[in-house]
């Protein structure tokens, strides 16, 4: 069994300077993958520069809070403002979605609307992730798999961060929400593999969101866990508010840094590990 790294930019299309960045860390760093807001201001950006990134797979990043819905507002009012804002209040949005039936089917509509999105780029689909995590709700997950048949649904990420980087890198707060989701992936593991949907064994960066530099690169790399991992950040040419309101505290450019350090590129290549995306990943793994 031969381990595998896929090295993904999260937001694809929410920033002009975040789609600069994916474009440089793709020619000239060891970035693989990107997962695509469709409904974010620069997606067509993103995907104009995907285009003639041969190197990149790109997957659908699903935006259900913190993000700008693809629908019309009147058609998921229950999901978004007048604006066709939806808001990042997670635990009273997931309540609802397990207890309102209108709710769930206006949910179900906007998957539908992004995943179709998707499609009209023409981009092959490498994987689907939901902003936030947001698809560790089991009835948003249920909704990812069934429509994703579809449209070519093949990998799904499972945000499994090993205890030892969450609790080094985002405390005891982290460490503590690592173990609290261990139920909730355990889960989500065996329903991806009940619907044959390939997933990643291990992930770096949920505790450090928004900080992942050159010497945490380097530690995940040092300490590699065996099977398919992958590490995901959130480069761009500018940072904290310039990028989004909710993430004043983010260093997208050192994380962009990172991604284009001379060292991480030669930690890779001294690990002989496969690199690519989701779709290299599920070819080249044997579980």
């Amino acid at each position: 069994m031969r381990n595998f790294l896929i090295v993904t930019a999260d937001d694809f299309g929410l920033h002009d300077s975040v789609n600069e960045a994916i474009e440089q860390a793709s020619r000239a760093g060891i970035l693989t993958a990107a997962s695509l807001m469709v409904g974010a201001p620069a997606a067509d950006d993103a995907v104009r520069r995907a285009r003639m990134l041969p190197n990149l797979r790109v997957g659908l990043h699903v935006v259900l809070a913190d993000g700008n819905a693809m629908l019309a507002p009147h058609l998921i009012q229950e999901l978004a403002d007048d604006a066709g804002r939806m808001d990042s209040r997670m635990f009273s949005r997931g309540l609802r979605f397990f207890m309102l039936p209108t709710v769930r089917r206006q949910l179900e509509a906007e998957i539908r609307a992004q995943y179709s999105a998707f499609a009209r780029t023409g981009l092959p689909l490498d994987h689907v992730n939901a902003h936030k995590h947001f698809h560790l709700h089991p009835s948003i997950l249920e909704m990812l798999l069934r429509i994703g048949r579809e449209y070519g649904l093949t990998a799904v990420r499972v945000p499994d961060e090993p205890f030892w980087f969450a609790a080094r890198s985002g405390g005891w707060a982290a460490g503590a929400g690592a173990a609290l989701l261990r139920p909730w992936i355990a889960l989500m593991k065996l329903r991806l593999r009940a619907a044959g949907v390939f997933h990643n064994d291990n992930i770096f960066g949920v505790g450090a969101s928004g900080a992942m530099d050159e010497a945490k690169l380097l530690q995940i790399l040092a300490r590699l866990p065996p099977g398919v991992t992958e590490i995901y950040l959130h480069p761009a040419t500018e940072s904290g508010r310039a990028i989004a309101a909710s993430m004043s505290t983010y260093r997208h450019t050192e994380e962009l840094a990172a991604l284009l350090s001379p060292r991480v590129r030669a930690a890779i290549a001294t690990a002989e590990i496969g690199c690519g995306g989701y779709r290299e990943a599920s070819v080249r793994h044997v579980r």
